[in-house]
């Protein structure tokens, strides 16, 4: 049975106590689960937002990525080490809320690139770097669900067939994949073969529209979406991840310029969505 989720940061990348009535309300909606971005460096903040979380008897998965000084693919030994520091430092946030899963595009640095395709020596960075921080995500019993993103943001892995080629070097259990509905929407040319090719190490999805609103409102394949990942048996979480213009740094960071859709419309007609299709496809 797969879990239903919803990511806050369409309100704030900030997790703070004003996240309560929040999160209260989703479980009203029927949410099993809430995720956050891990950034802040109050580390008390994310014991408090798990154990809010998990007073409405919600579960709690976490997002993260890294700047330009902590890039897992960069020349400098210095700078790679601290993208293990940093990502061993997030997994000790993620164990302070006890979230399980930290999902995102942490193989290499956002929106940082350089003047040329990826290379050999980059993936191997990546690969090492990864397998260093899984050794340590093992302890926590967190799994590290990297993320295929799309060119704009990201050169090192914008397809399932690059993310496939990651954790098959990474080789480490804790270290697994993501699919996201709206870089896929913009990188792969099908549904059908990437998902069936990232099926065996698939730990996590995103449910996100390709205008980052409502999902079912926008152009995203949702039937051939959804069918394929029943097809695959897929048992983990469904978590909608929309953005918004409510938490302007955030939003400015990643380019969002325009509100999509109002938070709580997402979050009501997203659940409903999901439902229709879970049911749909017998998920």
């Amino acid at each position: 049975m797969n879990k239903i989720g919803f990511n806050v940061l369409v309100w704030s990348a900030v997790v703070s106590e004003e996240m309560t009535p929040i999160i209260e309300r989703l479980k009203n909606i029927g949410y099993d689960g809430v995720e956050c971005f891990i950034g802040g460096d109050d580390k008390s903040a994310y014991k408090r937002f798990g154990q809010q979380a998990l007073g409405f008897e919600l579960e709690t998965t976490g997002v993260f990525t890294l700047g330009k000084n902590e890039n897992p693919i960069s020349e400098s030994a210095d700078i790679r080490a601290k993208a293990v520091d940093r990502i061993k430092w997030a997994i000790d946030r993620a164990h302070d809320m006890n979230a399980k899963i930290i999902c995102g595009p942490f193989h290499s640095a956002h929106t940082i690139f350089a003047n040329h395709a990826p290379n050999d020596q980059e993936y191997a960075w990546s690969a090492e770097a990864l397998h260093e921080a899984g050794d340590y995500a093992a302890q926590a019993g967190v799994v590290l669900a990297m993320e295929a993103i799309n060119r704009f943001e990201c050169y090192l892995c914008n397809t399932m067939d690059q993310l496939k080629r990651l954790i098959d070097e990474t080789s480490h259990p804790n270290v697994r994949a993501m699919y996201d509905t709206h870089h896929a929407h913009l990188e792969e040319k099908t549904i059908l073969d990437p998902i069936e090719k990232i099926a065996p190490v698939l730990a996590h999805v995103h449910i996100s529209e390709n205008d980052r609103g409502t999902p079912g409102d926008g152009l995203v394949h949702w039937d051939k979406s959804f069918s394929t990942l029943a097809a695959i048996n897929y048992q983990g979480w469904y978590t909608i991840e929309a953005f918004s213009r409510n938490d302007p740094d955030f939003a400015n960071a990643i380019n969002v310029w325009r509100d999509y859709s109002e938070p709580w419309e997402i979050a009501e007609n997203g659940y409903k969505f999901i439902k229709e299709m879970s049911a749909k496809y017998q998920l």
